[in-house]
C-alpha cells in the first residue's frame, strides 16, 4: 500500500492507536503510528520531511503528480496535534519539496500551518530541499537544534553521533508476513540516534540495508519501528528482508 492510499484510509477512521515507547540517548520518546516522534518530557513533537506542494513543483517541470499531498499531508499533521498537544513542534528539514514552495503554497493550506502554531512553539529545521526560511509562515528557522542531551538536524551525521534525531534518508523496512511482503516507512534507531520516517504522503522510503545508512547505527542494536495501520511493529535489523 502506498503512503498516500495508506493516509487516505487512516483519516476517515479513528481507531485506538497503540505507540511505541522508545529511548534515544536516555531520553524517553513515544513513536506514533502516523509518523511523528513525541518527547512527553517536553512536549515536543517531531517531524519530519513533508516535502509540502511537492505536487506543485512537479507540476512546474511539467510532470504530473496527484494533487492531494499537501492537503493529506498537512490532515495528517493536524491529526498528531490533536493526539499530543504539543508545546514545541519541530520539522526536521525538507518540509517543501523545493525553494518556491512556501511562496507559492495556497492561502487555505498557509491557515491551517497558521492555526496549528497558534500558541505553540513552531521551529523549522532547514533542509536540502529547503535551505532557507519558509517566506511568511510562523515560527522560526534553524539549521539544527541541541535540547535535553538532544541533537535535531535534517542529514545524520557520519560516525558516532549519540542523541542525534535527524531525517532525510526516509528509512523503510520490509518483512514477511504470511505469504506477503508487507514494506513500510518506519523509524530506524539503534538507542542512541534516531532517524525519522518520512511524514510526507508521496514521499518515497529507503531499505534500511542501502548503503546509505552504512556507520550510522550499531546494527546488532539497530530496531526498525514500522508504522502500521493503528500501531507501531517493531522489528530487529536482522529479522528484515533486504
Amino acid at each position: 500500500m502506498s503512503r498516500l492510499s495508506h493516509a487516505l484510509r487512516r483519516l476517515g477512521e479513528t481507531p485506538p492507536t497503540l505507540p511505541e515507547r522508545i529511548t534515544v540517548n536516555g531520553v524517553e520518546a513515544v513513536c506514533d503510528p502516523l509518523g511523528g516522534l513525541y518527547l512527553p518530557e517536553d512536549k515536543v513533537l517531531i517531524v519530519s520531511d513533508l516535502h509540502l506542494e511537492k505536487g506543485s513543483a512537479f507540476a512546474r517541470r511539467g510532470m504530473m503528480l496527484p494533487p492531494y499531498d499537501t492537503l493529506m499531508t498537512l490532515k495528517l499533521l493536524e491529526v498528531l496535534i490533536a493526539r499530543h498537544d504539543p508545546k514545541v513542534v519541530i520539522s526536521l528539514g525538507d518540509a517543501f519539496h523545493d525553494r518556491k514552495g512556501a511562496a507559492h503554497m495556497p492561502a487555505p493550506f498557509r491557515a491551517m500551518i497558521e492555526t496549528m502554531a497558534r500558541g505553540r512553539e513552531w521551529i523549522w529545521i532547514t533542509g536540502n530541499h529547503d535551505p532557507e526560511a519558509p517566506a511568511g509562515l510562523p515560527g522560526q528557522s534553524l539549521e539544527m537544534l541541541r535540547l535535553n542531551g538532544l541533537t535535531f538536524r535534517h542529514e545524520p551525521e557520519a560516525g558516532t553521533a549519540a542523541g542525534e534525531i535527524a531525517g532525510h534518508l526516509h528509512p523503510a523496512a520490509t518483512v514477511r508476513r504470511r505469504e506477503t511482503l508487507v514494506r513500510r516507512a518506519c523509524f530506524a534507531t539503534d538507542g542512541a540516534r534516531l532517524v525519522m520516517p518520512a511524514f510526507g504522503v508521496t514521499t518515497g522510503g529507503m531499505d534500511l540495508a542501502h548503503r546509505a545508512f552504512s556507520g550510522l547505527f550499531e546494527q546488532a542494536r539497530l530496531m526498525a519501528h514500522m508504522l502500521g495501520r493503528d500501531r507501531i511493529y517493531s522489528v530487529r535489523f536482522d529479522r528484515l528482508l533486504a
